[in-house]
């Protein structure tokens, strides 16, 4: 039963990781969004998002995990930021940022 505790406080750990990686992303996409909104470029960008799933394809065979778990992942989180570009588009802060704190 300690085995199995000391591995779940390890993926506990991770998990709280990848949570504070994916808010440091988050800050980064947001201020992309912002010099979009500024400069009137659209929300997404297509080619770009193609270029990076193949690179995270690429990188989650390295890692020896499933591709098309990466590009789910992937396209869960660009859909997200995307509607965070949409909202700065349109004036108004992104959800969960310091803009509407």
């Amino acid at each position: 039963m300690s085995e199995l505790l000391g591995i779940r406080s390890s993926i506990d750990n991770i998990d709280a990781a990848l949570i504070h990686l994916l808010a440091e992303r988050f800050k980064f996409t947001q201020q992309v969004g912002r010099l979009k909104a500024t400069h009137g470029l659209p929300p997404s960008d297509p080619d770009r998002e193609r270029r990076q799933i193949a690179r995270l394809r690429n990188l989650a065979v390295d890692a020896h995990l499933d591709p098309a778990f990466a590009e789910k992942w992937f396209n869960f989180v660009v859909d997200e930021v995307i509607q965070h570009h949409v909202e700065l588009a349109n004036g108004a802060g992104a959800p969960g940022t310091a803009d509407e704190l």
